[in-house]
C-alpha cells in the first residue's frame, strides 16, 4: 500500500502582472508522510510560489492543493496549526538572544512560561545552540541563524507535520550547508514530512527521496535522483572538439557544454561498445574530436537538460 500523502497538490496555476504572466501553469505534486521531497529548478522556475499557495500565503488562480489532508483553502487554519515555514533569510530577532527568540515563540504558540522555557532550552541543545543561547543573534552565523529559524518552527504543540523549506541553505559555507543538511535528515527520521526549494544540485541528492524538476511554471521530470540521472543516460561521455564548427555542429545531442573550452558531455550507457559507436558515428573521419573521458551522470546533467531547451516537456521517470 503506498503511504498517505501529505501534500498533494493537482493542477496548481498562477500569474502575476499585467498582460498576465504565467508563473505556475498546471503543476501536480504529491509528497508522501515521513520523507524529503525537492523542488529542483533554475531562479524565477515557479518553486517559491508553489511553495506559498501550500502554506497558505498565497492562493491559485486553479488547481487544488490539500497539505497534511487539510484543503489549503477551505481549511486553512488547520493547514497553518500543521506545518512550519522556512523562507529563505532567517526571520528571528537580531536584537533579542537565542533563547529569548525560542521563549518568545513559545509563548506566542500559547505554551506557559514554564513550558517555554523548558522547550527553549530543549530546542537550543538539539540544534546545537546551547552555548550560544544567551548571545544577541547579530553575533551568529549564517548556519546558525537558519537553525535557529527552524528551531523556531518546533516551538508549538504539538509538533507540525510538514516543514517547507525555501532554499534553506541559500549563502551558507559548506560547513553549516552539512551541518543544517543533517538537521533536515533527522525530522524526517522523527516522522516529519520535508518539502524543500534548491538551486543546489548535490543538497537535492543527498536529501531528497524525491525530486521535481520545475522550469517555466511546469513541471519537466519528477523521480528518484538515480532515476532522474538514467533519464538523461547512466554516464556521459566527454568530447574536446578540435575546432568551433564541429562544437557547433554537436552542441543539440549535448546535455553539458563548455563553448570555451570546446568541450561537449553526450549522454551514453557507459559500455565499451557504445561509446565506440558514439565516437564512430560523430567523428567517423576521426578528425573532429581531440580527446575525450568518460563520467558519470550527475544531477548537473539532468538539470541542464531539462531546463535549458525551447520545449517543456513533462516526464514521470
Amino acid at each position: 500500500m503506498p503511504s498517505p500523502a501529505m501534500i498533494e497538490a493537482v493542477g496548481l496555476t498562477k500569474s502575476y502582472g499585467k498582460p498576465a504572466r504565467p508563473v505556475l501553469d498546471g503543476i501536480d505534486l504529491r509528497v508522501d508522510r515521513s520523507t524529503v521531497a525537492a523542488l529542483l529548478g533554475p531562479n524565477g522556475a515557479g518553486k517559491t510560489t508553489a511553495v506559498r499557495i501550500l502554506a497558505t500565503l498565497t492562493t491559485a488562480d486553479s488547481g487544488t492543493a490539500r497539505v497534511a489532508g487539510y484543503d489549503v483553502v477551505a481549511d486553512r487554519s488547520r493547514v497553518r496549526r500543521s506545518i512550519s515555514l522556512t523562507g529563505q533569510y532567517a526571520a528571528v530577532d537580531e536584537g533579542q538572544t537565542g533563547e529569548e527568540n525560542l521563549r518568545m515563540m513559545a509563548r506566542l504558540a500559547g505554551r506557559s512560561r514554564r513550558d517555554a522555557h523548558r522547550r527553549a532550552a530543549g530546542l537550543l541543545d538539539r540544534f546545537g545552540l546551547s552555548d550560544a543561547a544567551r548571545r544577541p543573534v547579530r553575533t551568529y552565523s549564517g548556519g546558525m541563524r537558519r537553525r535557529l529559524d527552524l528551531a523556531a518552527g518546533l516551538v508549538g504543540s504539538p509538533q507540525p507535520e510538514v516543514f517547507f523549506l525555501d532554499e534553506p541553505t541559500t549563502g551558507l559555507d559548506p560547513r553549516s550547508r552539512q551541518e543544517l543538511w543533517q538537521v533536515v535528515r533527522e525530522l524526517a527520521a522523527d516522522g516529519a514530512t520535508v518539502l524543500l526549494t534548491t538551486q543546489y544540485l548535490e543538497e537535492a541528492d543527498r536529501l531528497a527521496d524525491r525530486i521535481a524538476v520545475i522550469d517555466r511554471g511546469r513541471k519537466v521530470a519528477e523521480g528518484t535522483a538515480d532515476s532522474l540521472k538514467s533519464r538523461v543516460a547512466g554516464h556521459r561521455l566527454d568530447v574536446v572538439l578540435a575546432d568551433r564548427a564541429a562544437y557547433l555542429r554537436l552542441t543539440h545531442r549535448a546535455v553539458h557544454h563548455a563553448p570555451a573550452t570546446l568541450t561537449l558531455g553526450l549522454p551514453t550507457d557507459g559500455s565499451a561498445a557504445h561509446v565506440r559507436a558514439l565516437l564512430d558515428e560523430i567523428d567517423p573521419a576521426g578528425t573532429a574530436i581531440e580527446r575525450f573521458s568518460l563520467h558519470s551522470a550527475t544531477l548537473d546533467d539532468v538539470f541542464l537538460a531539462l531546463t535549458t531547451t525551447k520545449e517543456t516537456r513533462t516526464a514521470h521517470v
